[in-house]
């Protein structure tokens, strides 16, 4: 017998691939054969759809079943509920012997998840020979947390019924039981409303849509007409399929901030009564709701009156992220309405606005979801905090004894890159691998264990800016969706990224199967640098792709069969374009590696920061500054330090005194990123370490990318460099994010 959550090889021939991963799945010597003959028996007329569901899933294979009245002896597939056999909520146990294959549920949507096991056996033990032959098992199985979600924002860019079905079939088969249907947003309304039927007319479309990534400047437009919503109709629908499918949608209706495209049609619920039209690029906006206005909330309040009518999901979202509360502050409106209600600041004016749509909801038998900012000014009673901005929300929410889903952005946005290629499509940011999905376990070990029972689960999210159709959703979403779900399902115990690649390779033919357009380099080449106080940067290369070779070069061609192979680590000692390639037997697997190398005098020495670098832009590598590695434009590879409204003040000691005639460094300036140049940049240099001599002056940095400070100076002596950069400090008015601090960003700082 395998000990408990363990998995084994049936025989050379059997696998037993599930995702999620079982809490425990026990093998035999049997098998059961289908034939033309096989059964498929239901206890029960609620379990129908169900065996509707596997019969069609047979015959898609190429194979047979009917359904019958009879739960015969043998030669059969039995559906049935059984709460004492089976404890767990959507818990199920699945037999799999000689004569029959037994499916028995706490409840319906227990056997539902008992059946999207059998089908993942159904695909993956084929045989030309046999036909179709399951392998003899015992699974005991039943999930983690009680929230498993996946999230598609379709207010950016807009996709039909028929893809969100099919989202919502895939979230399903692999146990998801949350869509969260990102419904309103600033760029665009999705959904009729029909007491305010200019939010179809208006709102749910733009003039035009911005052309490239957000940062580019200037912007560019493609000046085509753009929208959609769905019908109140088509909204019924696609509910009721996904209850089939036990998976519970959960509308986001955005409040009080993304409000623009409602403002666009009906301009008197925002504190300056417009004009305003509905966005047309990216980003945060300081036009939102009134606060001060009863309008407002009347407008809401019907509006979610028609919301309810159409989910009968416990939760709705209500949004309650990035709202600027720059209009609030000037509004006369707002400011009454905060002296009335003894509001002391404007994050006491969003809890107000929170809490009273939160009354209403209340009301109506619903409560909230919102994003982690609801705990500005205090946490609404009931509220259910969706912790995105990283772990403390969920913390806070959770020490204060209140419902919590985990969706980290450094974890859990899946419109992050998956890749380092610099030919990847255009993506949000960041860099999200699969592991990196994997590895996420949604309960902070901040957290004493009386507080574990408030983190309910766990949920991606796809933000769609720049997922312009339905094959790059699919793209990015999967396989990492895939990860998610085994973490929202198997216990943390049970989970194994070796053994969860094994079982996701096979599910390849699954997903080609469904017509799903995946990234399938999941598993290329991993790689590392570390930087050596000698002034050498040593190579590190791995890949999980089995019985794989990695061949690379430093000439700056791509490896062939006839190139090294990679065995241990390596020293690159000199400037140098390094390329590797990941190969399968004789085949490449993914694509180039390429990593330049320009070294100088600086790398490996001594480097003194003033102020730490910040957030996501503070390197692993602590002398990431001075390691001969160039950050890419896409600031995600873990070379760019940020700066958060604090000033750039470096000291770099090379240890003996020497000639020094060229400086330099790379700044990122990208305002639509909140990145500025800095409004000075200064080198000095000096023998001795107190007294340092001004060698190069520069205010003007004109790229709006990476600017490339290279300083030719006066042939000078000295063993340390000093630079200072001041920060913009606080983002300007009239620009992306005013009000807020400046992040100034920093790499490769060169010294010859």
């Amino acid at each position: 017998m395998l000990a408990y959550g363990t998995f084994a090889q049936h025989s050379q021939n059997t696998v037993f691939p599930i995702i999620p991963r079982p809490a425990s799945l026990v093998p035999s010597d049997e098998h059961f054969q289908l034939n033309k003959s096989t059964a498929i028996f239901v206890s029960r007329q609620s379990l129908q759809p169900s065996a509707d569901l596997l019969k069609q899933a047979i015959s898609h294979l190429g194979h047979f079943a009917v359904l019958s009245s009879e739960n015969k002896k043998e030669n059969v597939i039995s559906l049935e509920t059984d709460a004492t056999e089976v404890p767990e909520k959507e818990g199920y146990f699945l037999r799999i012997s000689q004569n029959k294959v037994e499916i028995t549920g706490h409840d319906e949507a227990g056997v539902f998840y008992g059946i999207q096991s059998l089908i993942q056996l159904l695909y993956l033990n084929q045989s030309s020979s046999a036909g179709l032959q399951l392998p003899g098992c015992a699974v005991k199985d039943s999930p983690r947390f009680s929230y498993r979600g996946l999230h598609l924002d379709v207010g950016r860019n807009f996709f039909p019924v028929s893809f969100i079905r099919k989202y919502i079939d895939l979230l399903s088969f692999y146990k998801f039981n949350t869509f969260h249907w990102h419904l309103t947003e600033d760029q665009g309304w999705r959904i009729e409303i029909k007491k305010y039927p200019e939010l179809q007319s208006v709102s749910a479309f733009r003039d035009e849509t911005i052309i490239g990534h957000k940062k580019d400047s200037p912007h560019r437009f493609d000046g085509k007409k753009y929208g959609g919503f769905y019908t109140q109709q088509e909204v019924k629908e696609v509910v009721e399929y996904a209850r089939s499918k036990y998976v519970t949608i959960i509308p986001e209706i955005e409040m009080p901030g993304h409000a623009m495209a409602a403002l666009a049609a009906y301009p008197n619920l925002g504190c300056t009564g417009g004009p305003y039209k509905t966005a047309t690029f990216w980003g945060v906006f300081d036009d939102v709701f009134c606060a001060g206005n009863d309008s407002t909330f009347h407008f809401l309040e019907d509006v979610l009156s028609e919301v309810l009518a159409l989910f009968p999901s416990k939760y709705i979202h209500i949004g309650g992220d990035e709202c600027p509360k720059t209009q609030w502050k000037i509004c006369p409106k707002c400011q009454k309405r905060m002296k009335d209600e003894h509001l002391k600041d404007e994050h006491e004016l969003q809890s107000y606005f929170i809490r009273r749509m939160e009354k209403y909801l209340n009301s109506k038998q619903r409560e909230i979801i919102g994003w982690d900012e609801i705990l500005e000014g205090g946490l609404s009673p009931k509220a259910t905090v969706m912790s995105w901005r990283g772990e403390e929300g969920g913390i806070a929410a959770a020490q204060q004894k209140h419902d919590v889903i985990m969706s980290p952005e450094s974890h859990l946005y899946l419109d992050y890159y998956q890749s380092l290629n610099p030919n990847e499509p255009i993506a949000a940011g960041g860099f999200t691998p699969l592991k990196k999905v994997y590895d996420y376990d949604p309960v902070p070990g901040e957290l004493k264990p009386e507080e574990y029972q408030y983190i309910k689960g766990i949920q991606a999210n796809i933000w769609s800016e720049y997922l312009y159709n339905q094959a790059q959703v699919e793209y990015m979403v999967f396989p990492r969706a895939i990860a998610v779900s085994e973490t929202g399902w198997s216990a943390k115990t049970h989970k194994n990224y070796e053994d969860f690649l094994k079982r996701l390779r096979l599910h390849k033919i699954i997903l080609r199967d469904k017509k799903v357009n995946f990234f399938d380099r999941f598993e290329e080449l991993n790689f590392s640098f570390t930087t050596h106080n000698d002034g050498k940067v040593s190579v590190h290369l791995s890949s999980t792709l089995p019985q794989a070779n990695i061949r690379y070069t430093t000439n700056g061609k791509n490896p062939g069969m006839n190139d090294k192979v990679f065995k241990n680590d390596f020293f690159v000692e000199k400037s140098t374009i390094f390329k590797a390639q990941l190969f399968g037997g004789t085949k490449p697997y993914g694509k180039v590696f390429e990593q330049s190398f320009d070294f100088h005098k600086a790398i490996g020495k001594s480097l003194t920061l003033k102020n730490k670098p910040k957030g996501n832009f503070n390197p692993k590598d602590p002398l990431a500054l001075v390691n001969g590695i160039t950050g890419s434009l896409r600031y995600n590879d873990g070379q760019w330090s940020g700066f958060s409204g604090e000033n750039f003040e470096a000291v770099i000691d090379l240890g003996i005194v020497q000639n020094i005639q060229k400086l330099g460094l790379n700044i990122l300036k990208y305002h639509w990123q909140r990145m500025w140049e800095p409004n000075v940049l200064v080198f000095y240099l000096s023998e001795n370490g107190k007294d340092y001599k001004e060698v190069y002056r520069q205010k003007t940095f004109p790229e709006n990318a990476v600017n490339k400070v290279r300083a030719s100076v006066p042939l000078t002596k000295a063993r340390f460099i000093k630079i200072e950069a001041e920060n913009k400090g606080i983002i300007p008015k009239g620009e992306y994010g005013a009000g807020n601090k400046a992040w100034l960003m920093i790499d490769e700082i060169y010294v010859n």
